[in-house]
């Protein structure tokens, strides 16, 4: 299915014309067309290179200044696939991206430039994730200094965020945690982060679901007020009840991806009227509507023709209200110039340096402010300490259980994987939605994030994990010489952060539900690899040593064998009580029919930081493969060529023979 449409796209929730400016023609007995809407709207522009920081948009006396912006589409068709999907609220999915568009989006009348449209416009999804372990204020200033950068001073930014706190009606809950506020409050909150910057364009993913009908009007009202000051404020609204639907200034209607109405609320029953369709005086229009085109899909193809799939706009010439802010459009228009290369306009309103520092600070503040997960990870790494101790108690030395020795070895291994991994799979998935709202509205950049949540969880991870060698290695009796130690514990720390990055990559991709599958799936060939060759001795062959080298936990266990039980280690004692003799007394005996001999610590080392960089490589990668729409669909279409041409080939190659 194709379609198009031609529509200018004014204030969803407001459009108020400029003192002593006359009103946008309107319909009193004839249709307005798409062209003389633009023409009565459109005022001359006033050109600028850069987001303007001067052009007031808002009432609100601290918030930085933007222009206006007016969003106007035509002939417009959205690909995806084998199919044309058209629907109006592409502007949610279509407006931000470029690939598998067509037609044009135009910006106060000039060609839309996505780079500088994407720092001019927030997109608030339907599901309201907010970072939890913060107190609403501290979200609002997170959001502002990230958003901000250096546009305002730290006091116009704290004076900015009171102001929007009190405007949203958030003042008595500003101290409280996000994860305790109601769905209504919630959704104010998401507002209000993405207003911290003052973004002349707002997108809203059904706002109003999960809200009861008192935090519906109260969210429908405050946009409304928001797009009062001059903000474009687009919405997508499934069965609106009448009094939200009376609300909006500018209604697009859709039915099986046709356009069946387009213009004011107040328009549609005469419309209707007019393609012999008469509302009862005590229905709401909207459940009018749909319930006569499930009943008789036939009026799709009238409603839609009498509207010219969307040409067509049906406007209320007695909606003139005065402005209520300072924003007069015929000053305030700006043009949205062409970004080339370096501009400013594209860059974040912060550095590297400062997005990684401001994120490493709320992901350190939320991970300890989570006193249940890190009392759970403490007792975690005691108990699980104390077991291994309790174990292997007293076999570092003994040269009658040699393979006990292994086992421990193999065992410290296991735990940091598993431990590092698991956790990662199971909380990851649900920061990476947060983090894909922030950075589909350019808080900060992908690099900056990825290196916050590496670093973040370093120093809880050797604190953690100091505290479990600690146990097992002196109640395993292993040597009390701290070069050994120091050797161990590194081998050790390097398991659970190579196991982290192999956890990050697995949660970037999978929810938690596919990730618990697929976690395990991964880690258990790679312990089977890792205990291959116990007892070979040097009669390993080549094939299996490369494929163990595959393994990072394999890397590991080297390692630690080597650090433990060569470089100048004495005999062990002979505990045996039956047979005094004890084969491997002597330490190299040991490594040798482990097939470890001749291994260096420095080389293994070297080894799991090749495999930590490997998997935390991949894991940006593959998260950013997922955030760039436009290079994935093109793999996709490259890779769908590439298979066409090799079919048509083989046809002709068969009707040749």
């Amino acid at each position: 299915m194709t379609a198009s449409t031609s529509s200018a796209l004014e204030n969803i929730v407001e459009v108020l014309p400029c003192p002593g400016e006359e009103p946008l023609a309107g319909y009193s007995g004839e249709r307005v067309t798409k062209g003389a809407l633009a023409t009565a709207s459109r005022h001359p522009p006033v050109p600028v290179t850069r987001i303007p920081t001067r052009l007031g948009l808002t009432t609100l006396t601290r918030m930085a200044k933007r222009p206006a912006v007016d969003i106007e589409f035509q002939d417009l068709s959205y690909t995806a696939g084998q199919s044309s999907i058209y629907t109006f609220f592409f502007c949610l999915r279509i407006i931000p991206q470029t690939n598998g568009v067509s037609g044009s989006i135009l910006t106060n009348g000039f060609p839309r430039q996505i780079k500088l449209f994407n720092k001019l416009s927030s997109y608030i999804m339907q599901e309201d994730l907010l970072q939890p372990n913060l107190t609403v204020r501290e979200s609002m200033m997170i959001a502002a200094r990230l958003k901000l950068g250096n546009e305002l001073s730290d006091r116009d930014k704290n004076a900015a965020v009171r102001e929007i706190l009190v405007t949203l009606g958030l003042t008595k809950c500003a101290d409280t945690f996000t994860d305790r506020l109601s769905g209504g409050q919630r959704k104010r909150v998401s507002v209000g982060l993405e207003l911290v910057n003052n973004p002349p364009v707002i997108f809203l993913d059904e706002p109003t679901t999960g809200l009861d009908i008192v935090a519906i009007n109260n969210c429908i009202e405050l946009l409304k007020e928001l797009s009062s000051q001059g903000r474009t404020i687009v919405c997508t609204i499934h069965q609106p009840t009448a009094s939200m639907f009376n609300m909006f200034d500018n209604v697009y209607m859709l039915a099986k991806g046709q356009c069946i109405y387009h213009g004011t609320s107040h328009q549609l029953v005469p419309f209707l009227s007019n393609c012999n369709l008469d509302c009862p005086a005590t229905y709401n229009p909207t459940d009018f509507v749909f319930e006569v085109l499930e009943s008789n899909a036939e009026f799709i193809k009238v409603m839609n023709s009498e509207i010219q799939n969307g040409r067509v706009i049906w406007l209320d010439p007695t909606d003139n209200p005065e402005p209520k802010s300072k924003l007069c459009r015929k000053d305030t228009l700006a043009v949205i110039p062409n970004v080339i290369g370096s501009d400013s306009a594209i860059h974040f309103p912060t550095t590297f340096f400062e997005q990684v520092t401001i994120l490493l600070r709320r992901m350190m503040k939320q991970k300890w402010r989570n006193s249940t997960a890190m009392r759970l990870q403490m007792i975690h790494h005691l108990f699980s300490g104390l077991i291994v101790g309790s174990i292997f108690y007293g076999i570092g030395n003994n040269a009658s259980k040699p393979f006990e020795n292994f086992k421990f070895v193999l065992c410290v291994a296991v735990f940091f994987m598993y431990t590092h991994v698991i956790t990662h799979i199971l909380t990851l998935p649900n920061e990476i939605k947060i983090m894909k709202r922030e950075y589909f509205n350019r808080w900060y950049g992908l690099k900056a994030y990825f290196t916050a949540l590496t670093l973040h969880t370093v120093p809880t991870t050797i604190i953690l994990g100091m505290i479990f060698n600690t146990i097992v290695y002196i109640m395993a009796d292993e040597p009390l010489e701290l070069p050994r130690f120091i050797w161990f514990s590194s081998f050790t720390i390097m398991v659970a952060l190579v196991s982290e990055g192999l956890g990050v990559l697995i949660g970037c991709n999978f929810n938690c539900t596919n990730g618990a599958v697929v976690g395990p799936s991964v880690m258990a060939p790679i312990l089977m690899i890792a205990i291959h060759g116990m007892g070979y001795g040097l009669h390993i062959k080549p094939f299996m040593k490369s494929l163990m080298n595959m393994s990072f936990i394999r890397i590991a266990v080297v390692g630690i064998v080597t650090s433990l039980y060569q470089n100048g280690r004495g005999p062990m004692e002979c505990k045996a009580q039956v047979h005094p003799y004890c084969h491997y007394r002597d330490p190299y005996m040991l490594v040798r029919d482990l097939g470890m001999t001749n291994q260096s610590s420095v080389n293994q080392i070297i080894g799991l930081v090749g495999f930590l960089l490997l998997f935390r490589m991949a894991a940006f990668l593959t998260l950013r493969y997922t955030l760039m729409t436009d290079i994935r669909s093109q793999v996709f279409a490259y890779t769908k060529k590439i298979f066409k041409r090799n079919k048509e080939k083989r046809m002709l190659l068969s009707d040749e023979k």
